[in-house]
């Protein structure tokens, strides 16, 4: 595990949500895609409530989240220091007010024993540790497959939230049955929102939404389409109109009704 802080040349500041974010991230590790930015925009979140992001590494989908609704109490947990003492700057550094605890998913400490919220996000590792070629760099290791079980990271979250409270979460399509059994344990009103490159394209990733408590039939919708034409633009962007205004105006991705 990493634990001494990143030092200032190791460090390199990006823009999110056309710049009303603005992130430090490692030069070399663990760097934020739009997967988390997609995800915070998904939270139904409102102002004054509570929300909790489960392994928030430096912040971005908490820092977007906190930019999209104004007044939040803003936690993360992160097993990481230097991540966790990243996410404080970020937050600081975006005049967010949030909390980072440092801990382990499987075994959460006790300042985060004694939080109840109203939602809860997370981006878990998208691999398991036996099924891949370990990465060189630690952080990035733990991003791409940590240490935890998928049914940790469900169970915990299920855990924090206060009943009729939101879980919702961003993993590779070929999880989704693991995610899913997990997710049927402790969570209700379960919905999913495949994720699909192009028009035709099988999705890659997974939407899945819960609600402690729910008792609303199974849904799953049709597939958000993330790119427009039939192959990649070369030095191009080609994101369609509703994935741009998320990731450029930061604007809300609200699950179909």
């Amino acid at each position: 595990m990493r634990i001494e802080p990143f030092a200032e040349e190791a460090l390199q500041r990006s823009d999110f949500l056309g710049g009303r974010v603005r992130l430090w991230q490692p030069r070399e590790g663990y760097r934020a895609g739009i997967d988390p930015v997609l995800l915070a925009a998904t939270v139904p979140a409102r102002p004054g409530q509570s929300v909790l992001e489960l392994g928030c590494g430096a912040g971005p989908a908490l820092c977007c989240l906190g930019a999209r609704v104004a007044g939040l109490r803003l936690t993360g947990l992160e097993i990481q220091p230097a991540y966790a003492a990243l996410a404080r700057r970020n937050l600081a550094e975006n005049a967010l007010t949030g909390e980072v605890i440092e801990g382990d998913i499987g075994a959460p400490p006790f300042a985060l024993k004694a939080l109840t919220v109203d939602h809860v996000l997370a981006n878990p590792p998208y691999f398991e540790i036996e099924s891949r070629s370990i990465a060189s760099d630690v952080g990035r290791e733990m991003a791409l497959a940590g240490p935890a079980p998928l049914a940790d990271w469900v169970r915990l979250a299920a855990k924090r939230l206060r009943v009729k409270g939101t879980a919702t979460f961003i993993q590779r399509a070929e999880r989704l049955p693991e995610l899913l059994a997990a997710m049927g344990e402790g969570l209700g009103s379960l919905e999913l929102w495949p994720l699909a490159p192009r028009e035709g394209r099988a999705p890659r990733l997974i939407l899945a939404r819960g609600r402690k408590g729910g008792r609303a039939a199974f849904r799953l919708h049709a597939p958000l389409i993330l790119h427009s034409g039939p192959a990649h633009i070369e030095d191009g962007e080609d994101y369609t109109d509703v994935i741009r205004t998320v990731l450029r105006g930061g604007e809300a991705l609200n699950f179909p009704p």
